[in-house]
């Protein structure tokens, strides 16, 4: 199977991002060829507040890019991560 160049480029990059100094919070999720999924959320913070915030602002930049690039709405792609959320199980 070929690999996308710029998924090759995307991957370095976030590897980058995620190694630095400055961060407050952090997802990424990963999916696997054979469907398997991994997910690893932190934040550096423990007020309810801050975390809400910070996934709220996480869950809406995906929700924009994935809307974007698929040529979907957004609100499509939020129905449908909805309905992917519920059916998870956390680890």
């Amino acid at each position: 199977m070929m690999t996308n160049p710029r998924f090759e480029e995307v991957k370095t990059e976030a590897a980058e991002a995620v190694s630095g100094d400055d961060l407050r919070s952090v997802y990424t999720g990963i999916v696997h060829e054979n469907g398997r999924h991994e997910y690893y959320f932190g934040n550096d913070t423990e007020e309810a507040a801050e975390l809400r915030e910070a996934a709220a602002v996480q869950v809406g930049m995906l929700v924009r890019v994935l809307a974007d690039r698929s040529d979907s709405r957004v609100e499509e792609i939020a129905e449908l991560a909805v309905e992917r959320a519920e059916q998870m199980e956390l680890r």
